[in-house]
C-alpha cells in the first residue's frame, strides 16, 4: 500500500511551490509529523510535513525543481510496494483535465497568426559611409581610398601603397588608417615647411567583452510580477499626494523614545495616524469584489518590506486599537520574520490597507502599485528640512510628501481627498494619535 504526497497550496496565491531541500531521501522511515522537506513559495519558504507513516519510496521532483499545486513531490508507504502504477493513475488524470481545459479554451478563441515562424535573415555586412566611401574606382593603377583616409595618410606621413584596404573592392577607409602601424618607416616630410602638419590624438584602444548572467525567477518575484501587473493593468489607478509639516511628530517622537520600551519610527507613527484615519474615513478602507464592494470594519495595515528577492507586506492586524510601542514591537518582528523567510501565512493575509515607505532610501516622493485586494496604499518619501511659510515668515520646517494610489473603482478622489486631509491633521499633531 502506498500514498501520494501532492503539492499542497500554501497561501492563497500560490500557483507552484519549489523544492528547496529534501531532508529525506528514498529509503528513509518517516512517520506521520515527520518535515520532509522544505518548499519554497511565493511568500516565504515553508516546511512540507507528511500525513503518512512508511518508506518514502518516490521522490518526484529535484532540489530546485517546481511542482504545480496537486503536483506529485513524492510516494510514501510499506517498503516494497508497488508505485508505479498509482504514478501512472496520477498522470493519466493530470492528462486527461489538461485535455479538458484545451478544448474548453480551442473553443473560446481562435489561434491567432503568429511572426514566431518568421525567416531570420543575417546583419548585413559592413557598408563604408559615404563620406569614407566615395573614391575612384578605377582599375588604372591608381590607390582606392576615401578623400578621409587620403588626408588622414597625407597628415600621418603614411605611404598609402602600403596599407591594405578593407573597405569596397579593397578601398581604403577611416579605420584601415587608424589601425596600421608601420615598420621603422621614415615619415613623410611635406614639401613646404610653412605650416606644419595637423596633429592628431591616437585615442588607446578599448578592449572589454559583454558579457550577464541570467538568474533563474524565484516564485516569490514571479508572483509580485503576476499581482502587480494585475493590479496596475486591470484597476483604474489615480493618484493623490500631499505635503506634511512633521515638525511637530518629530518632537513628539523624541519624547516617546525617552520613555518606550521598544524605539519608535516614524513609519510606526504613520502607520498608527493612517489606522485612525481609516476609522474615520471608512470609504477608504474597502475592496473591490467585481459585483460588490466589500467594506471593512476591521483595519489591518500592511506593511511593505523588501527582502532580497523582492517584495513581502506583513499585516499588522487591528492597527488602531494597539499603541505605538505595540506596533513598533510588532513591525519589527515581522519585518525580521520577512527577511528571513519564516512569514506564515497569518502574517501577510487579509490587509485591508497598505503602507510602502521608501524615506529611509532618501526618496522624497514617488507613486505605487496598489496591493490588492486593496483599494489604496500609501507610498511615503523622506523627511526633508526645507523653507515653509509660517505665520506669514518664511521658516525651516520638516516636510514629509505622501501619495496615495487608490483604485477608481471603489475610491473616488473626494473620499480619497478627504482622509488625506484627516491623515494630515493627526501627524501635524500627533497628540491626537496618542488617545
Amino acid at each position: 500500500m502506498a500514498e501520494v504526497i501532492k503539492m499542497p497550496k500554501m497561501s492563497d496565491t500560490m500557483e507552484e511551490g519549489v523544492i528547496a531541500s529534501w531532508l529525506k531521501k528514498v529509503g528513509d522511515t518517516v512517520e506521520s509529523g515527520d518535515i520532509i522537506a522544505e518548499v519554497e513559495t511565493d511568500k516565504a519558504t515553508m516546511e512540507l510535513e507528511s500525513y503518512e507513516d512508511g518508506t518514502l519510496l518516490y521522490i518526484g521532483v529535484e532540489e530546485g525543481g517546481s511542482v504545480p499545486i496537486e503536483g506529485v513531490i513524492a510516494v510514501i508507504g510499506e517498503e516494497g510496494a508497488n508505485y508505479e502504477k498509482l504514478l501512472k493513475a496520477q498522470k493519466s488524470s493530470g492528462e486527461d483535465k489538461s485535455e479538458k481545459k484545451g478544448q474548453a479554451e480551442d473553443k473560446k478563441s481562435e489561434p491567432q497568426p503568429s511572426d514566431n515562424g518568421a525567416e531570420k535573415k543575417d546583419a548585413p555586412a559592413y557598408t563604408p559611409s559615404r563620406a569614407e566611401g566615395e573614391s575612384s574606382s578605377s582599375s588604372n593603377g591608381r590607390i582606392k581610398a576615401s578623400p578621409l583616409a587620403k588626408k588622414m595618410a597625407q597628415d600621418l606621413g603614411y605611404d598609402l601603397s602600403k596599407i591594405q584596404g578593407s573597405g569596397e573592392n579593397g578601398r581604403i577607409v577611416k579605420r584601415d588608417i587608424e589601425e596600421y602601424e608601420p615598420q621603422a618607416e621614415p615619415a613623410k616630410q611635406p614639401e613646404k615647411k610653412e605650416a606644419a602638419p595637423a596633429q592628431t590624438i591616437e585615442l588607446p584602444k578599448v578592449v572589454g567583452e559583454e558579457s550577464y548572467d541570467e538568474v533563474r525567477v524565484s516564485q516569490m518575484r514571479n508572483n509580485i510580477a503576476r499581482r502587480l501587473s494585475e493590479s496596475k493593468f486591470t484597476a483604474p489607478h489615480f493618484y493623490l499626494t500631499m505635503e506634511i509639516n512633521m515638525d511637530k511628530a518629530i518632537e513628539a517622537r523624541k519624547s516617546m523614545n525617552e520613555i518606550s520600551p521598544v524605539k519608535i519610527s516614524f513609519n510606526d507613527i504613520v502607520v498608527k495616524a493612517v489606522a485612525a484615519a481609516l476609522r474615520q474615513h471608512p470609504d477608504v478602507n474597502v475592496a473591490w469584489e467585481g459585483d460588490t464592494i466589500r467594506k471593512n470594519h476591521h483595519i489591518h495595515i500592511g506593511i511593505a518590506v523588501a527582502v532580497d528577492e523582492g517584495l513581502l507586506v506583513p499585516v499588522v492586524r487591528f492597527a488602531d486599537n494597539k499603541s505605538l510601542s505595540h506596533i513598533a514591537a510588532e513591525v519589527k518582528d515581522l519585518a525580521g520574520k520577512a527577511k528571513s523567510k519564516q512569514l506564515q501565512p497569518k502574517d501577510w493575509e487579509g490587509s485591508t490597507f497598505t503602507i510602502s515607505n521608501l524615506g529611509m532610501f532618501g526618496i522624497e516622493e514617488f507613486t505605487a502599485i496598489v496591493n490588492p485586494p486593496d483599494a489604496c496604499i500609501l507610498a511615503v518619501g523622506g523627511i526633508k528640512q526645507t523653507a515653509i511659510v509660517k505665520d506669514g515668515q518664511l521658516v525651516p520646517g520638516n516636510v514629509m510628501k505622501v501619495t496615495m494610489s487608490c483604485d477608481h473603482r471603489a475610491v473616488d478622489g473626494a473620499v480619497g481627498a478627504a482622509f488625506l486631509k484627516t491623515l494630515k491633521s493627526l501627524l501635524e499633531d500627533p497628540i491626537r494619535i496618542m488617545i
